[in-house]
């Protein structure tokens, strides 16, 4: 019959557009555990997709005992919901000299 399929490659999704902000350093280097409470910290945003919609669940985990400090969940993965996370997370005087660990995603 002769017949042949045109295959189209699939465009590999990538959610960078550019050069937005300076990339932090990499203050951690894969030595994940601190040596004491609130020495690092770390954060990220995950989705999770139910029947009634999208939920985002942004933590914060202590690298001392793999404890985690506080969360907020959200509809939406926004700067108010990361600032507000943090706010309950850290005190004034229990931040000092923590490091907070992100994907910078």
């Amino acid at each position: 019959m002769g017949l042949a399929a045109q295959i189209r490659r699939k465009r590999r999704y990538s959610s960078y557009k550019g050069e937005i902000g300076k990339k932090a350093d990499n203050l951690i280097n894969r030595q994940f555990e601190g040596s004491k409470p609130y020495e690092k910290c770390y954060t990220d945003v995950t989705e999770f997709a139910l029947p009634e919609g999208k939920l985002y669940l942004s933590p914060v985990l202590d690298g001392f005992n793999s404890e985690i400090i506080n969360f907020t969940l959200s509809r939406s993965p926004d700067l108010r919901q990361v600032k507000t996370m943090l706010e309950k997370a850290f005190s004034a005087d229990s931040y000092k000299g923590t490091i907070l660990h992100s994907d910078q995603g």
